[in-house]
């Protein structure tokens, strides 16, 4: 039996010197953990083969299906401030594109399998834990509506990786709409290689953005898409409490989907300094500071655009200006709309800006868990009734009662009934979110016992996140404090 990928390769067209072309590394023994078989149908795969056994040694990495063309790609970046102008697939090789259900190109890449010529003296290996950590959590994303790399499949290795102890080794198969990140176009643009950086952008202009080829300057209008993708996609992420980590600028996609993740985490208690990553010791990419850092990753971008603004560089630095000052208000579009959907308002007023920011701070002064507060909210709409539930979450309950004096009035300006409300804010108020500690806990679970249950089990609750599902009540609440997952890791 054969398995079929039925690749249609376009970035390993490119010149070679947009990637290295390198195979994965055989294992010794590869054993299916999970395959997403929704996610595989979609992309025109038979998960019936991909479970056998020659599907699951082609997804640790141990054969190469015919059609793939495995290349590691280029890129530089700016890593907590600082600029590498290497750096690269160290231990992830893209084994060729597919075209989805959707008619939309999707890349297919091995996490995990091997070294390759930019592992800086990495064993281009990956641990189990991390990798279920992203399965998790990428498919948790796809489940609350933000745009994201997706998890095809986790296979563990059968041999051993070195970290600060042997760990079980693992391969994620990840999908995205591409692999291309800003720190893509630093690679070429480092090298002043203006053609490199052309080349890229028709490339990606063609693949994330055709509607603008046509465009008067198209790579200006490649930049305002780009900032606006990524404006839209760092709101959503502060609308479900969700912190990256590392939004370096090699992790800033291009596409606009949420990837890379390592130390990612979804905040307990609201607080906009919250830091979750063991590599974050200055707070660089605390939650509240995504906002800014999105920007200033954009700004790296323009940099790289600016030789194809103009000849010019006043005036095409001017450009790149004029565009970067639109973020800010896209941003705060997509951000305070996502929040009047979260708080049942169905109009806009000037002043809900206000009434949202509010809460938010008196959520911070009291140490109120963001997602189960506004779930909670969700019901209080049918009426005061329903406060009770919310109060128990603030330290200083009549902070709430303060606060939802003024919200009522604001509802009661607008003609929806209750239940009409409370349904569209269950809608966008998740019940569950892969909290840290219950990841941590399946992450054990199958790093020390080999029991992959509470895994599927947590998958199974995260594919239905707005649904209450009585059964798993548990996994909406918040971790004891003997629970409380402090830190996060890379993995690497």
């Amino acid at each position: 039996m054969t398995v079929h990928f039925p690749f249609d390769n376009s970035y390993a067209a490119l010149p070679d010197g947009f990637f290295a072309r390198v195979a994965p590394t055989p294992v010794t023994s590869p054993k299916l953990v999970k395959l997403n078989r929704r996610l595989a149908t979609h992309l025109g795969l038979d998960p019936d083969w991909l479970e056998s056994a020659e599907g699951v040694e082609i997804l640790a990495g141990k054969r190469v299906p015919d059609g793939a063309d495995p290349i590691a790609m280029a890129y530089a970046g700016h890593q907590f401030g600082h600029f590498v102008p290497q750096l690269g697939d160290g231990r992830a090789i893209l084994l060729g594109e597919v075209i989805d259900a959707d008619g939309v190109r999707r890349d297919i890449q091995l996490k995990g399998s091997g070294p390759t010529p930019f592992s800086r003296r990495g064993d281009g290996r990956a641990a189990l834990g991390p990798v279920l950590r992203e399965y998790i959590v990428s498919e948790a994303m796809a489940a609350l509506g933000i745009p994201t790399t997706r998890s095809l499949a986790a296979v563990v290795t059968g041999e051993n990786v070195v970290r600060e102890t042997l760990l079980p080794g693992a391969v994620l198969t990840r999908v995205a709409a591409s692999h291309i990140r800003v720190g893509t176009f630093q690679y070429f643009a480092a090298r002043s290689d203006v053609a490199g950086v052309r080349r890229l952008a028709d490339h990606v202009i063609a693949r994330h953005y055709p509607d603008i080829a046509k465009a008067e300057h198209p790579y200006h209008a490649l930049l305002d898409a780009v900032i606006s993708r990524q404006a839209e996609l760092v709101a959503r992420w502060l609308l479900v409490g969700f912190i990256h980590g590392v939004m370096n600028t090699d992790n800033t996609s291009i596409s606009g989907e949420t990837i890379d993740y390592g130390p990612c985490a979804f905040m307990d208690a609201y607080d906009p300094a919250t830091v979750f990553s063991s590599i974050d010791e200055m707070g660089r990419y605390a939650y509240g500071n995504q906002p800014r850092i999105a920007l200033w990753n954009l700004t790296r971008f323009a940099e790289c655009l600016l030789p194809l603004f103009s000849d010019d560089q006043e005036k095409a630095i001017a450009e790149a200006q004029s565009a970067l000052g639109h973020f800010a208000q896209e941003f705060d579009t997509a951000y305070y709309a996502g929040l009047r959907k979260k708080l049942g308002l169905f109009t806009a007023r000037e002043d809900d800006p206000d009434l949202a920011n509010d809460l938010l701070k008196a959520m911070a002064e009291n140490a109120a868990d963001f997602t189960l507060t506004f779930r909670r909210l969700s019901d209080a709409a049918l009426g005061p009734e329903g406060d009770a539930e919310v109060r128990k979450l603030f330290a200083d309950p009549t902070a709430f009662d303060t606060w939802a004096a003024g919200w009522r009035q604001r509802l009661a300006e607008e003609p929806q009934d209750a239940a009409a409300r409370q349904t569209a804010m269950r809608a966008v108020n998740p019940a569950f979110i892969p909290r840290n500690h219950r990841v941590e806990a399946i992450i054990e679970a199958a790093v020390n016992r080999n029991d992959y249950a509470p895994f599927e089990e947590l998958l199974s609750v995260l594919s239905r996140p707005f649904e209450d599902q009585p059964a798993f009540g548990p996994y909406a609440e918040p971790p004891k404090p003997d629970e409380r997952v402090l830190q996060t890791f890379c993995g690497t």
